[in-house]
């Protein structure tokens, strides 16, 4: 499997990444792609700007653990994440998951997983700010549901 885990402050281009990924996994039948942006409100309030502060090192390697962790459940030809750190505003892109596989639901299923523990176990803290103040932000309780789901989950 093609592994591709990063953790930087430049914006990614969804064209380029997924060209990359058809390239090396040629015999993929299904490439499934998720993007996540920056939201423009959250907790009924407008958001100025989203912070991701991390580790250097030590968030790589929670990303990497996820990544790997989808690559033994499933067999997939190539795996691409992305997250980006730094200060961004409504919507900019903040995460890219590009899960390749023979079958489409092995794709689909570890693009949904990296995505579900990316939320819960990766090493990053985010401040959402608005216009009257900032706060950290949390793991949410369906974040944690949904990763805890995948433990009761066979492969």
């Amino acid at each position: 499997m093609r592994l591709d885990v990063r953790v930087q402050s430049e914006d990614f281009d969804l064209g380029y990444e997924q060209a990359v990924v058809r390239d090396a996994a040629a015999d993929a039948g299904g490439l499934v792609a998720f993007t996540g942006c920056v939201r423009a409100r959250a907790s009924d309030q407008d958001v100025v700007a989203l912070e991701l502060e991390h580790y250097p090192g030590m968030t790589e390697r929670s990303v990497e653990a996820v990544a790997r962790e989808a690559g033994a459940r499933w067999p997939l030809s190539a795996l691409t994440v992305i997250h980006r750190v730094g200060r961004l505003v409504p919507g900019d892109q903040i995460v890219l998951v590009l899960a390749a596989s023979a079958h489409r639901q092995a794709a689909f299923d570890a693009a949904r997983f990296v995505m579900d523990y990316l939320k819960t176990r990766a090493v990053f803290w985010k401040r959402e700010i608005y216009p009257d103040g900032a706060r950290w932000i949390e793991s949410r309780e369906d974040d944690q549901a949904a990763a805890a789901a995948w433990m009761r989950r066979e492969r």
